[in-house]
């Protein structure tokens, strides 16, 4: 395992039909001290090498043969809850980037990401954060949330949480980083990072990516609110 100033490197799985595109990220990311323990080029290949390999970031993409990227996704992370997924996508406002949110992955990625970018986002959701790019995923979320026929993909019972709690959630799926919840509430941001933590577990929802659909979803936010989404850990 590579060890830089920040800690150990994530050990990544890239999965993506397309060979060039496997063997370009590869080469990015080994360049940048990122250890790349496998490849696979199909959903059923990447559920296999993730349960043997372990790895601590999947990138996934979503449209493969055998088995596509949201169901190997939703499996991965039923067996392996710590493991983190970045999806790969062509094209931004994608249903199924939307979906795949709901379920658990940790953020997406365009292909044409640049080489920094890349590595930046790989290190990112490997510390448990959510990589969710400001305008991008609240264009994506506000266009999907509101599917009437939609049956919401995440835990909705939002009674469980008290009114702060509700107050967090509801600021947090707007954009602002525990920073500015803490100055926004007049709180501490170890007492945002308690509350948003609390959250998660009340909901069971793996990171800010799935707290910003189940709070769309919900109509605890809803189009047009002011903010913007934006990464940050909880």
């Amino acid at each position: 395992m590579t060890t830089t100033a920040a800690g150990p490197a994530p050990r990544v799985l890239i999965a993506d039909d397309q060979t060039l595109i496997r063997t370009g990220f590869r080469l990015i990311l080994t360049a940048r001290g990122i250890e790349v323990v496998g490849e696979a080029a199909d959903g059923a290949e990447a559920l296999a090498a993730a349960g043997e390999l372990r790895p601590d970031v999947v990138l996934m993409d979503i449209r493969m043969p055998n088995m596509d990227g949201l169901e190997a996704t939703r499996r991965i992370l039923e067996r392996l809850p710590d493991c983190r997924v970045l999806i790969l996508t062509t094209f931004d406002l994608d249903r199924y980037v939307y979906t795949a949110l709901s379920i658990g992955a940790s953020g997406f990625l365009l292909k044409d990401v640049t080489p920094e970018h890349l590595a930046a986002a790989v290190r990112l959701v490997d510390t448990g954060d959510a990589l969710l790019a400001p305008s991008i995923t609240r264009r994506l979320v506000e266009r999907f949330a509101s599917d009437s026929t939609r049956t919401p993909a995440v835990h909705t019972d939002l009674a469980t949480l008290t009114p702060r709690e509700l107050e967090v959630l509801t600021l947090l799926a707007r954009g602002l980083s525990n920073a500015e919840l803490a100055t926004e509430l007049t709180l501490s941001e170890a007492t945002v990072k308690s509350h948003v933590a609390r959250i998660f577990a009340k909901l069971a929802l793996r990171d800010r990516a799935q707290a910003v659909v189940l709070a769309y979803e919900t109509g605890l936010v809803r189009p047009g609110d002011s903010g913007a989404s934006r990464s940050s850990g909880p």
